[in-house]
């Protein structure tokens, strides 16, 4: 989520999480699909958080005892090694890699730490600031257990081991769900991140706690993060039009459901995408069945694997520019969500180009035009 969004005043926050309990899990992919995204829902009886659609839930996971086992074996570690926390407190070593550090994530700032106690040329030469390139060839894919492998310490003491490493990072995730269709509950919407790489089966700390390691009545430790910057418009009358592939549709299946429950009479459009339409649909019923009565608007689909040339959802969006430019100088507003490193760019190019085509800009024109619906706060963008 983007930086602008801030943390909730309630109680429960970042720092005191609340236990929210696990009350449902299901796969949204059907039999054959190459991905795995997983619906939860969460029960938020006493937490007092308010969220409205837009917003972020925080979750704070712990390692997989098989990772933590890793590290533990190919570092020559104790696990029972008493650690010194920053507090002063003491834990066994086990407890701390499983609940308090990162061992996942390998960061130019670990690697200089753990050279410290390595003394290794190979790490120095690529901590060189010429070195970037490979550097980043060595990150991508490999965690703390390969800097173990390939950088072995005989007897490396808990407590220096720890002070190499970064604290556990929260994830956070969209909402999926309107407070207002589910009271005391909420939604969310996670892909499952598993892959192999340099040797080793690799999965997503947070995705797979999420998913694997709480079970239906157990509780995970949330926190709401605000996001006032992705909000549905005020006048409810106000038309919206939504792109979000893959897991950028959480919110929008938000929106629709808090547009739907408010009986607002503005018209909803939404661009969805994913791989394969037969097994990647996500939220398939609940869409069909707003489209169904008249919630929402229309819907434009692009699955890039069901036919030989990919389709994306940016190429939906040109094919049908000329009404979603009229919307646009109707007065809608514009959302996009999910991945920021191709998709994202790849929708304001395609705005762009329709206002070029359709409005008769020029690409100059058609930039300033752009700029505009930004800072009217009509074109908003939730992307990571």
């Amino acid at each position: 989520m983007s930086d602008s969004e801030s943390q909730s005043e309630s109680e429960y926050s970042k720092k005191n999480p609340f236990p929210a309990k696990l009350t449902q899990r299901r796969i949204l992919n059907k039999p054959g699909s190459t991905k795995e995204v997983q619906h939860l829902e969460l029960c938020l009886a006493g937490s007092t958080f308010e969220y409205r659609p837009g917003d972020s839930l925080g979750i704070i996971p712990t390692n997989s005892d098989r990772i933590v086992a890793d590290v533990i074996e190919v570092g020559g570690l104790d696990i029972d090694a008493p650690v010194e926390l920053v507090n002063g407190d003491r834990a066994m070593l086990g407890q701390v890699l499983k609940n308090k550090f990162d061992i996942s994530g390998l960061t130019k700032s670990v690697l200089k730490k753990y050279n410290q106690l390595a003394q290794s040329k190979k790490i120095k030469t690529l901590l060189e600031p010429e070195n970037t390139t490979g550097l980043k060839e060595y990150l991508w894919g490999r965690e703390v257990v390969d800097l173990l492998s390939d950088f072995p310490v005989t007897g490396i003491e808990a407590s220096d081991f720890c002070r190499v490493l970064r604290k556990i990072s929260p994830r956070l995730y969209s909402i999926a769900s309107s407070s207002l269709a589910h009271p005391g509950k909420v939604h969310l919407t996670i892909s499952v991140l598993r892959y192999f790489s340099h040797g080793r089966d690799r999965e997503g700390v947070c995705s797979t706690y999420a998913v694997e390691r709480v079970g239906i009545g157990e509780t995970m430790p949330v926190f709401l993060h605000q996001n006032k910057h992705f909000k549905l418009p005020e006048n409810g009358d106000t038309s919206i039009i939504m792109v979000g592939p893959g897991t950028g549709i959480a919110p929008f299946r938000a929106f629709v459901e808090e547009r739907t429950a408010k009986g607002d009479g503005g018209k909803n459009w939404l661009f969805f995408g994913d791989r394969n339409q037969s097994t990647d649909f996500l939220y398939k019923e609940d869409f069909e069945r707003y489209q169904a009565n008249g919630k929402l608007t229309r819907i434009d689909l692009a699955f890039s694997r069901d036919q030989s040339e990919k389709i994306y959802v940016q190429h939906r969006m040109l094919e049908n520019g000329a009404e979603l430019f009229a919307w646009l100088n109707d007065g809608a507003m514009f959302y996009v969500c999910g991945d920021a490193l191709r998709m994202a760019g790849d929708v304001h190019e395609a705005l762009i180009t329709i206002a070029e085509r359709e409005g008769g800009k020029t690409r100059e024109a058609a930039e300033v035009w752009l700029k505009q619906l930004k800072d009217d706060r009509r074109y908003l963008r939730d992307v990571y």
